[in-house]
């Protein structure tokens, strides 16, 4: 099976699912870095030269405070991008799995939200992936999978735990929002989901992130606690908690982020690993 693989070279996700690679996959090799998916002269031209039979979007602007002030940059990307990789990859007959967010959803009843929520994205961020979920949906409604994920970091790439380290290292003190609750997802566990999904050729949409819940502060707390167990830290720091409106970012985000795997879970015969279990594994290879 022929996979080309969309987003940064550098990318924590792009990296993770090249690094992952079934051998029975044939990797399409792109000739640039990044391939621009807002270009679709470069789109178009690249998938008919290559004919694969699955593309996967690790591509997004994810800057969710910075899309405040930049939602056409935003938009360009996560649903205009999103509209001209389906349009390219249904002229050449290929499927498209698209990675999307927790973002799409907004206020919850403090459950898990299913696949089939109501999705009330409450920044620009959140609205411009949920335009592309519907884009995609509206032109490969029968070959495409939407995989929403959330907190995704990985040894990779500028993620929240690479972040936090920096910050342990440099301050005695760190502050960290303790009313958001989401659940981390080690992006090289997530890529293992996608080359799941690719090879038993899902479609529709699922929900995969690490198990577990946790706020922001909660991770940082784990982080701290595993880098000082691996001696990557070797100082005291006082991990504070703090309420959103302690903190003020430009974009709002949802107080209760979590995702209901259970479904994907059985259809991909994947058990979801621990969030913890998984920050102390990419600490481990960091390291």
């Amino acid at each position: 099976m022929k996979v080309l693989i969309t987003g940064s070279l550098n990318g924590q996700l792009r990296a993770e699912l090249e690094r992952s690679c079934p051998s029975e996959i044939d990797l399409v090799s792109q000739p640039e870095p990044r391939l621009d998916i807002t270009n679709a002269e470069a789109v178009q031209g690249l998938l008919a030269q290559h004919k694969p039979q699955v593309v996967i979007n690790a591509a997004a602007y994810t800057a969710v405070d910075r899309a405040e002030s930049e939602r056409d940059k935003a938009f360009s990307v996560n649903a205009d991008g999103v509209e001209i990789l389906a349009k390219a990859a249904t002229a050449v007959g290929a499927r498209l799995i698209h990675v999307s967010t927790e973002s799409v959803f907004g206020i919850s009843d403090g459950m898990p939200f299913t696949t089939g929520a109501m999705r009330q994205p409450l920044s620009v961020y959140g609205a411009s992936k949920l335009e592309g979920e519907r884009k995609l949906a509206e032109i490969m409604p029968d070959s495409s999978l939407i995989v929403r994920t959330a907190w995704v970091y990985s040894s990779v790439g500028s993620n929240f735990v690479k972040t936090m380290l920096h910050l342990m290292q440099s301050r005695e003190e760190i502050s960290v929002v303790a009313d958001q609750i989401g659940t981390p997802t080690w992006a090289h566990n997530l890529a293992h989901a996608l080359w799941r999904a690719t090879e038993l050729d899902e479609v529709g949409v699922m929900h995969w992130t690490g198990a577990g819940v946790a706020s922001w502060y909660d991770f940082a707390v784990a982080i701290y606690e595993e880098a000082t167990a691996l001696e990557l830290l070797n100082k005291d720091v006082d991990v504070r908690a703090i309420r959103s409106d302690q903190y003020p970012m430009s974009a709002k985000r949802p107080s209760f982020g979590v995702m209901d795997t259970s479904t994907t879970q059985t259809k991909l015969q994947m058990r979801a690993v621990h969030w913890r279990k998984e920050l102390r594994l990419m600490l481990r290879e960091l390291k």
